[in-house]
């Protein structure tokens, strides 16, 4: 009790008592609990009024009622699918409710296991050998890719050819990991939403590192050519870097197949709507195996000859001399890959193509139901297409995307005249009002 008799020990409720509990650890002031540099320290004012909780939370609440309540169609990255309530109460095992990674074997089996089978599931989708137990989000692991092929023995070259069409977003994370480097980052044109092989292969010399391409592309479009584009960076000596997702690889042609040295993307699977948080896919040859960002997990036996799981390889710097070390990026989000791997081992491979399938189905069949609209030209590109495409209407983009949002829809607008649509399991239910609202808008 404290020593107004009330309470606990643990929880001053008085100026007494705070005096005490500092007076016990040897210190005058709350102050001097906080060792902060100088240099460092803000001596100005906040603004923050202070609250309680129950306070905060109405606040918050307020702010959160005053959002729009809209039917979204976005995706160019981020995709809304469905995941099983399995997923989330297996996830949130005590055992498992730790995003940091799995140093120690002896009491980490269980979610080392689930790595290993989340690797083995990236092996068996791209083809290649090697996967490693996630990255940040697709946008981080493109610039991992991109600095392994800097450091590629087998690669001659600084310049980086990525598509004239890539979400800003990677593009802008993909020049900060170059910063500082030598390389340079080119982009090569597209057409029609794929990209311009002719032209790629003009852009191509001897001093590029490496060639980026996506399947499916920024604007869904499904890339025909990737063997092609696969045989020109071979020729040159450049990696052959893909970007692509967990649900289209389970669809799409493989990886390896077509060429690919380095498989980057988002995992798309196990965390739905997230606004922005991401699963960063990242997957190469065994010839690479010791320029692998990140982290992964292998299997052995242990002292009594039982299948084990531990980490094998950390290559930043932490673990390893630092002039030896490949990547400083500093943990990976293994909660965020075990949820990926429950939601793929709950669909299974059937249930992982039908889905893809549905991403093309439902796509094609709003599409069609676009185009019959007057003063709307569905899909802008004469391609097929996953998840998503890029619409032309005769109205200015941004107008109509601003009366769709009045109508109670959320789309892209992503030049003058073109909006994008993505349309998944989730929102499917939602194309007829869709639909309906575009006829009234265009």
């Amino acid at each position: 009790m404290s020593d107004t008799g009330r309470g606990s020990p643990f929880a001053p409720h008085t100026d007494a008592e705070t005096a005490a509990m500092l007076d016990a650890i040897g210190v005058e002031s709350e102050e001097e609990l906080f060792d902060i540099p100088e240099e460092v320290r803000f001596d100005g004012e906040f603004g923050i009024a202070p609250r309680s909780e129950r306070e905060i939370r109405r606040e918050v609440q307020l702010h959160l009622d005053r959002d729009d309540d809209l039917t979204a169609f976005l995706g160019r990255g981020h995709y809304d699918h469905y995941v099983p309530s399995m997923v989330d109460h297996l996830a949130d095992r005590s055992e498992f409710l730790s995003s940091y990674t799995q140093y120690q074997p002896e009491v980490a089996q269980g979610f080392l296991q689930a790595l290993f089978e989340y690797q083995s599931m990236l092996v068996e989708l791209t083809g290649l050998e090697i996967a490693n137990c996630s990255m940040y989000d697709a946008a981080s692991a493109l610039g991992e890719a991109a600095t392994l092929a800097l450091r590629a023995r087998s690669v001659d070259g600084t310049r980086v050819l990525i598509p004239e069409l890539l979400a800003d977003g990677r593009r802008a994370v993909l020049e900060n990991y170059l910063a500082g480097t030598e390389a340079t980052i080119e982009r090569y044109p597209m057409e029609d939403g794929n990209a311009d092989r002719e032209a790629l292969a003009d852009a191509l010399d001897d001093d590029c590192a490496m060639v980026y391409a996506e399947n499916p592309t920024v604007r869904g479009t499904i890339e025909e050519g990737l063997s092609e584009i696969g045989e020109l960076a071979d020729e040159h000596g450049a990696l052959f870097c893909l970007g692509t997702d967990g649900i289209a690889l389970s669809l799409l042609e493989e990886p390896a197949s077509v060429g690919a040295d380095v498989v980057v993307g988002d995992a798309a699977l196990g965390l739905g709507a997230s606004g922005g948080l991401g699963l960063g896919l990242f997957a190469t040859h065994e010839d690479f195996l010791r320029q692998v960002p990140g982290r992964l997990v292998g299997v052995g036996e242990d002292s009594d000859g039982n299948r084990a799981y531990t980490l094998t390889l950390q290559t930043r710097e932490q673990h390893i001399r630092r002039e030896r070390a490949t990547s400083n990026i500093c943990t990976n989000q293994a909660w965020v890959a075990l949820r990926a791997a429950m939601h793929a081992a709950w669909l299974g491979a059937d249930g992982l193509v039908g889905l893809a399938e549905d991403c093309v189905t439902n796509a094609r069949d709003l599409a069609d139901r676009l185009d019959d609209v007057d003063g709307v030209e569905a899909p802008a590109h004469d391609r097929h297409h996953f998840r998503e495409f890029a619409v032309r209407t005769d109205r200015p983009a941004e107008d109509a995307r601003e009366a769709l949002e009045n109508e109670g829809f959320a789309v892209h607008a992503i030049d003058d005249d073109l909006l994008q649509f993505c349309v998944t399991e989730t929102n499917a239910g939602e194309i007829e009002d869709l639909v309906a609202a575009v006829e009234v808008v265009a």
